[in-house]
């Protein structure tokens, strides 16, 4: 599981690549923490690119769900995009497509995430 960091605007973006499981996921959550406490009312919105996911577990959808709960606290902006088929499905039978925003597209995220 790699994680890369790019800014446009007031928004970050990291783009997650590999697979979210077990074996990755303390790694994962681990390098999101220090984007997350910055994720707040004046700081930046976070965007999560799954265009490189290929699986995300219940231990994974563990850490996103602490995601949501500590920017949520935080008065902060977090949403997922690009979703692959197969972790999309895992995100409606979870339902963690009510969890987080998730947009087809980085673009239409990012577009949303601006203003």
């Amino acid at each position: 599981m790699d994680l890369v960091c790019s800014e446009i605007g007031a928004v970050r973006v990291l783009a997650v690549q590999g697979r979210i499981d077990h074996a990755a996921a303390a790694g994962f959550q681990e390098a999101l923490a220090p984007y997350l406490s910055a994720c707040g009312p004046e700081g930046y919105a976070l965007l999560l690119d799954f265009a490189g996911v290929e699986y995300v577990s219940s231990v994974g959808l563990r850490v996103l769900m602490l995601a949501a709960k500590q920017v949520k606290a935080q008065n902060g902006r977090i949403a997922i995009a690009a979703l692959t088929p197969l972790v999309s499905e895992v995100f409606q039978i979870s339902r963690f497509d009510l969890v987080f925003s998730v947009f087809d597209t980085l673009d239409l995220a990012l577009v949303t995430l601006a203003s």
